[in-house]
């Protein structure tokens, strides 16, 4: 018998596809629209889908839209990143690539309208911060771990924290 918090006992989605993400709404949200299905650095490519989305997106809305964008898709990916790790019976796959998504636009939201360079500039440094996670990434990583609500957190709060950190490298750099 399972409980809410805890997945099913069967054996761990490592792989998801195309059916597993079309199969709930909620896992095409948490696999970005199916750029979590990269079998090469799904998070790479998460955070790249990231910068199109927000640039075509901004096109047709207001920053203060943008900021509603970004509020909103908060909770609802929580959400989604909470179901989609339990149904894939895995604490924190790859594969979910909103938490990419969230962070990397705070990051825009925060930093445009900028030039090319500096927006290439944020997207390595969110990159480098998300993946090698230094300190207050690792420990924000470390942080909230588990099936349920509070894994789901755990999830995006460390890239929360890589957006921070790329946030500061960013302003340091600008006050340079």
């Amino acid at each position: 018998m399972t409980t809410p918090l805890a997945p099913p006992l069967q054996p761990p989605v490592r792989r998801p596809g195309l059916r597993f993400l079309l199969r709930n709404p909620l896992h095409t949200i948490a696999l970005g629209f199916g750029a979590g299905l990269s079998p090469v650095a799904p998070g790479t490519v998460g955070t790249l889908w990231a910068w199109v989305a927000w640039l075509v997106l901004q096109q047709w809305l207001s920053p203060y839209a943008m900021g509603w964008v970004l509020a909103l898709s908060l909770p609802v990916g929580w959400w989604a990143c909470t179901v989609t790790a339990r149904n894939m019976r895995v604490l924190d796959p790859g594969a979910i690539v909103w938490d990419e998504v969230i962070a990397f636009w705070l990051v825009l939201w925060l930093v445009l309208p900028a030039s090319w360079d500096t927006q290439l500039a944020a997207f390595l440094l969110f990159r480098f911060f998300d993946a090698v996670k230094p300190g207050p990434v690792a420990w924000a990583d470390e942080l909230y771990q588990g099936f349920g609500w509070r894994g789901g957190f755990g999830i995006i709060f460390d890239d929360l924290v890589a957006a921070f950190c790329t946030l500061l490298v960013i302003a340091a750099w600008r006050a340079w």
